[in-house]
């Protein structure tokens, strides 16, 4: 059985949104006049908006209410979205595939809003099929149900499709789903959870084409495969 589709986690995978991120949240949090500079820009990296507003919400008034300071979030990442720059390679990956005929779609624990923010910053509303955000689920990552909708709505078998991730929370995602889990190492953090590991985007797509089931976990030359 061969690699038939892709779902692609966004952030941090397809777009370096981190610093963006933070700089919403940052005005955000600011709107009520929390300080959360000591907040590194990473800390809530492939972490979705309800946990986030859990982890600091102790430091915010009484008079603030999370729909409010999510609403504040994002209006600023969309309006600063212009900001947003691709990942290494990511666009031209994304196209080669395409042209490939491979279907994708993209997976992420990010609101509709700004999910569809960050597909419309890269430029790549023509090639991805659909998107799930975690608006479409009711477990965001790490439970499996997003990338098992994807597969759903798809129509094809979980091991038919390849998740792309740079999280530990989405790898454990895809990992529980049965997808082919290919981790994006880009930091050579040395991962090993995922059924390949490659640390350029450009890789990919010999990667795809050189598997075929009986692949999974052979290391690849070039990609430093888990």
């Amino acid at each position: 059985m061969t690699i038939r589709a892709i779902a692609w986690d966004v952030d941090g995978t397809l777009v370096d949104s981190e610093p963006l991120h933070h700089d919403a949240l940052f005005a955000a949090c600011g709107k009520w006049g929390v300080d959360i500079s000591d907040i590194s820009d990473d800390e809530f990296r492939g972490v979705h908006m309800g946990d986030v507003w859990r982890a600091l919400a102790p430091r915010m008034p009484a008079s603030a209410r999370e729909a409010d300071w999510v609403q504040a979030n994002d209006d600023y990442y969309v309006k600063h979205r212009n900001l947003l720059v691709p990942m290494p390679r990511a666009v031209e990956t994304v196209r080669q595939l395409a042209q490939a005929g491979i279907a994708q779609i993209c997976v992420s624990n990010a609101s509709r809003l700004i999910l569809d923010a960050n597909i419309d910053a890269l430029g790549l509303q023509d090639v991805i099929e659909f998107s799930i955000s975690i608006d479409d689920v009711g477990h965001g990552k790490p439970h499996p149900e997003p990338y098992a909708t994807g597969c759903t709505r798809f129509g094809l078998k979980p091991h038919e499709v390849a998740a792309i991730e740079d999280s530990a929370t989405g790898r454990r995602s895809a990992r529980a789903a049965g997808l082919l889990v290919i981790a994006y190492d880009h930091l050579n953090e040395g991962v090993t959870d995922a059924d390949h590991a490659i640390r350029d985007l450009a890789l990919l797509p010999g990667l795809i084409r050189a598997h075929p089931a009986a692949s999974i976990g052979v290391e690849l030359e070039g990609t430093g495969g888990a």
